[in-house]
């Protein structure tokens, strides 16, 4: 410390020292300063006022300068505003645009305004609060956008399954006047003998599909065009509004859903065509309910093919197939269904024509159809069945209300009305004078006029059917032959077996089948007029109408033949022989005279039959009385003969054989007729002329004299005639056996009677 002190003390001399060395100095320099400070105090009151005037200066100075800085960072301001204005007014004016879009709902350029402002001008825009408002609601506008679209494609659907009907029956207007125009062209270019055919045909039947169907409803889909005019039928496209399909197509597609929105539209429409191709219960009872069925079914096809060929992908070639293969078999299952529930010829033939006509429209839109024609095939023979159904009724009421008597004619215009409706020539009745009869009853016009009318329902069922000529004679004919072979046939035989039919309506009837029979060639000619094939091509199938007479003529002849017997049985049964009778009458028994006056009065009306019929009826007849008369002679019931009574029978005989010998039909040979008595003749002959020992010798020669005299039957009356004997002997005396002469004819007949049974033994060993 003392050290530090000491140095301390050495600094501070030093400092004094040196002090006093510059002391003058210094104070030589305050008397400056002090010159200074007044300088200085002089200069400082120059310089405040200097201040003081610059500050005066300077305010507007100031002021200026500071209203050119406000004014530049306004410009600075204003030309940033103005760029970023720039920027945005484009996002504005597009999203001014998009809201403009979405309230005229034009989704699909919305879209694409949205697609603009999303890549484009928001980017450009900057990240302001509205922007990010904006790039907030870009995605609920386009799920709105996809929604609003969804929903107008749901509606478009709604309403084209609801019109499909009224698309198909415009589509399907459409196809019948193009096929009634090219019927026009065709038929200016067909022949002459084409025209006379036609002429003859007068086919009138049409189906009515003219009805006016206005479209009216405004929904989406479908337009409006109940100002169209009456002469223009509209495309069935120009009726459908298919924006909303596109309009849908386009968004999904700029949304990346195109997959999604083709595999709803699809799933959709093999909904409806489900519930398309699902017939009504009902739909068999009216044509109405077919022609709104094919309309359905027309309708959805002609929508799907549009939206073919004007979308590219959302249906394909390969879709729309799959869809017709599936309506097609359904469609023609339907059909079959409701087709076979149909008994109405009419109805049945009106339905070909609708189902041609939905074929012929699908056909123009390239739809394969050729499985709707072979079921149009199939349905040929329904409908043959149910025309030879109806027939079948026309026929029988024909038949029951005919009076079986020649038709009068009294003028030639009846005459030649009648030779209209059937071709009938007879040189020999065109000479007598009017009045007269024809030789056949009404039926015989009224069945030709019937089987002509068939032969048209089939020709009207082979039209449009693309099958050609061959093909429409063979169906023709061969429907022709089922009617003539089976329900003309039939009926025929109906009408000869049913009760109380008499001799007279079964004269008629071969009379009227005879007629019919000859003119089966002029049906075979006139079938080969209206299918312009000639009747000797090669192939060609006959008509059967020649049999079909013939057997029923034949069935009518054999009628009679049992009428006759039965009414020769009715005379028979009041036979009253009285067998015990001891000597015979001089005349006929009256029920025979009866019956042998019923015979010739029967075989007078025969005079039109054919010769042969008449010659075969009257033969038969004559048999049948000859082999009843002698089963009622040989009956068990009748135990004795008296030769009385054989005498009655012979005398009975006899009148049979002046009958048949008088000829009561014309035509036989000599006495032919006489030989169906020649049993009884020879029988009786041998009795009344006890001519035995001739009969036992000379049995089995070919010369015999009673040749057609069986022994069985011979030896049945002698032992009645026996039996008669002896009782006849006992009641008129008890000694009768022992008188000679009966004694030894007792004994004759005991020796014929063993001799019979010999030579029957004989034969029969």
């Amino acid at each position: 410390m003392d050290k530090l002190e000491g140095r301390i003390r050495n600094h501070d001399r030093e400092i004094e020292k040196m002090c006093n060395h510059h002391f003058q100095g210094f104070v030589d320099s305050i008397t400056e300063l002090l010159k200074v400070r007044g300088e200085a105090q002089k200069l400082k009151c120059q310089v405040t006022e200097t201040n003081q005037k610059l500050q005066n200066d300077g305010k507007e100075l100031l002021t200026s300068m500071d209203e050119l800085r406000q004014c530049r960072l306004q410009q600075r301001n204003i030309a940033t505003t103005t760029d970023k204005l720039t920027h945005c007014l484009p996002v504005l004016e597009m999203y001014s645009k998009l809201q403009e879009q979405m309230r005229a709902k034009r989704y699909y350029p919305a879209l694409r305004t949205l697609e603009q402002l999303e890549e484009s001008c928001l980017p450009q825009a900057g990240s302001y609060r509205f922007c990010t408002i904006m790039a907030e609601n870009i995605p609920r506008l386009r799920t709105h956008i996809r929604d609003v679209s969804m929903s107008d494609l749901k509606d478009f659907l709604e309403s084209i399954r609801k019109h499909s009907d009224k698309i198909g029956e415009t589509a399907m207007k459409q196809a019948q006047v193009q096929i009634a125009r090219d019927n026009a062209v065709t038929s200016q270019q067909r022949s002459a003998s084409g025209r006379r055919i036609r002429k003859e045909m007068c086919l009138g039947t049409k189906v009515d599909r003219n009805g006016s169907n206005p479209f009216s409803e405004k929904d989406s889909g479908i337009l409006d065009v109940e100002d169209e005019e009456e002469n223009e039928i509209p495309g069935a496209q120009d009726l459908v509004d298919f924006s909303p399909v596109y309009r849908c197509l386009h968004i999904y597609t700029v949304l990346g859903a195109r997959d999604t929105f083709e595999n709803y539209y699809r799933k959709q429409r093999r909904k409806q065509a489900r519930l398309v191709l699902q017939p009504h219960s009902n739909m068999h009872e009216t044509l109405e309910g077919y022609r709104h069925y094919f309309n359905q079914i027309v309708g959805f096809f002609v929508v799907e093919d549009h939206i073919l060929h004007t979308t590219q992908g959302l249906v394909n070639r390969a879709y729309v197939e799959e869809l017709w293969e599936l309506a097609l078999s359904k469609t023609i299952a339907a059909l079959r269904t409701h087709s076979s529930y149909c008994t109405d010829p009419d109805l049945i033939l009106d339905l070909k024509n609708l189902i041609v006509l939905f074929a012929d429209t699908l056909q123009g839109y390239g739809f394969p159809v050729n499985q709707l024609f072979d079921m149009l095939l199939e349905m040929r023979d329904q409908y043959g069945e149910i025309l030879l159904k109806k027939w079948n009724q026309s026929f029988r009421q024909i038949l029951d209300q005919d009076n079986y008597s020649p038709i009068p004619v009294a003028s030639p215009e009846e005459y030649q009305r009648i030779a209209c409706q059937f071709p009938f020539q007879d040189p020999e009745l065109d000479k007598i004078p009017f009045p007269k009869k024809l030789p056949f009853s009404e039926f015989v016009p009224k069945v030709y006029s019937q089987l002509k009318e068939f032969i048209y329902a089939c020709l009207k069922y082979s039209e449009d059917l693309h099958l050609s000529s061959t093909e429409i004679d063979d169906m023709i004919r061969k429907s022709t032959n089922l009617l003539l072979t089976r329900t003309l046939s039939h009926c025929l035989q109906y009408a000869i077996k049913k009760k109380n039919v008499g001799l007279a309506e079964l004269v008629q009837i071969i009379i009227n089948t005879t007629h019919l029979e000859q003119s089966c060639h002029y049906l075979e000619e006139f079938i080969s007029n209206i299918t312009n094939v000639p009747p000797d091509t090669i192939n060609a199938t006959k008509l059967y109408g020649t049999s079909t007479f013939k057997d029923a003529r034949h069935a009518a002849e054999e009628e009679i033949y049992t009428n006759l017997n039965q009414k020769i049985d009715q005379f028979l049964q009041l036979a009253d022989y009285d067998w015990t009778a001891a000597q015979g009458g001089a005349q006929a028994s009256d029920y025979l005279s009866d019956l042998i006056a019923f015979l010739c009065s029967t075989f007078a009306v025969f005079t039109h039959l054919p010769g042969k019929v008449a010659q075969t009826a009257c033969m038969s007849a004559c048999k049948h009385l000859s082999t009843s008369l002698l089963q009622l002679l040989l009956e068990a019931d009748v135990r004795q003969v008296s030769m009385g009574a054989l005498q009655q029978f012979n005398v009975d005989v006899k009148e049979c054989e002046r009958f048949a010998r008088a000829g009561p039909v014309p035509g036989f040979q000599g006495d032919t007729l006489l030989l169906a008595f020649i049993d009884l003749r020879q029988l009786l002959d041998l009795f009344t002329q006890w001519d035995w020992s001739t009969y036992l010798a000379d049995y089995g020669r070919p010369t015999c004299k009673y040749l057609r005299v069986n022994p069985h039957t011979a030896l049945a009356l002698l032992e009645k005639i026996s039996r008669s004997m002896k009782d006849t002997s006992r009641k008129n005396n008890m000694f009768a056996q022992f008188r000679k002469n009966e004694r030894d004819k007792q004994k004759l007949i005991d020796t014929v009677v063993k001799q019979l049974r010999n030579l029957i033994a004989t034969n029969q060993a």
